[in-house]
């Protein structure tokens, strides 16, 4: 028996899981590129502004020129200007929601709706789902989770940790396409860098905004970043500026 979460509304769902392998990856697949077409037409909605701004907040970015030392990190600044904004500002994935018509019931829109539920979460490798993917526990909000990845299934190790965006659009979750590997001493190098943060405990300090950015630039300090990511965020063509 596996127990899921569903995501954005706190409820407990347990059931039996008989699907096959050949099965669970078919859903998956199909809704991980409903999820890139997805990413793709938000991130249209944003300016090289809002990209700049969060690449600046990485530290990569010196003025208007971008300075990486590969596209996987330019990938997170995607996702902090696709999922995060100031209370006073709308989220780019919720104007791209409220933007856009698919067929009722379809599942570009649920993927959709997951997608605008999406919950930033430092989860904990348990064990190999049976069918797919795998078992994982949400350790802030301590709730096992059914977790559709496959480079994360093939390349994390058991009693790792790992910082991602996550949602629900089925039985299981999905990463939101991005995320780092974690310790407890990334973390707290993480919380140091933002007062704002030390301030709250963990389980309110992960509901923050800014906690994903911090993560990100600790992990991005460390030089953990390139080549980690199973299931990337697709990009429209990013530009340097001139000069």
């Amino acid at each position: 028996m596996i127990t899921t979460v569903a995501v954005g509304t706190g409820k407990y769902v347990e059931q039996h899981e008989s699907s096959s392998r050949g099965e669970v990856l078919a859903r998956y697949r199909h809704l991980r590129q409903i999820c890139k077409r997805h990413h793709s037409d938000a991130l249209k909605l944003l300016s090289q502004g809002a990209i700049l701004h969060h690449a600046r907040r990485l530290g990569l970015a010196d003025g208007k020129t971008l300075v990486l030392d590969s596209m996987d990190e330019l990938a997170l600044a995607f996702d902090l200007a696709i999922y995060t904004a100031p209370s006073s500002r709308s989220r780019a994935i919720g104007r791209y929601a409220k933007s856009t018509r698919f067929a009722s019931g379809s599942d570009e829109v649920l993927m959709l709706e997951a997608m605008c539920n999406a919950r930033f979460a430092v989860v904990l490798a348990q064990r190999r789902h049976p069918s797919a993917g795998l078992i994982v526990t949400d350790l802030s909000r301590g709730v096992e989770l059914w977790l559709m990845d496959e480079g994360l299934e093939m390349s994390l190790p058991v009693g790792a940790a790992f910082a991602t965006r996550y949602y629900a659009p089925d039985r299981f979750v999905m990463t939101a396409g991005v995320g780092v590997p974690v310790d407890g001493a990334l973390l707290m190098s993480a919380i140091e860098s933002s007062p704002h943060l030390l301030r709250k405990p963990f389980a309110e300090a992960i509901e923050d905004r800014r906690f994903a950015e911090a993560v990100y630039r600790a992990a991005i300090a460390d030089g953990i970043v390139e080549g980690i990511y199973p299931t990337r965020i697709q990009p429209v063509p990013a530009r340097q500026p001139d000069g």
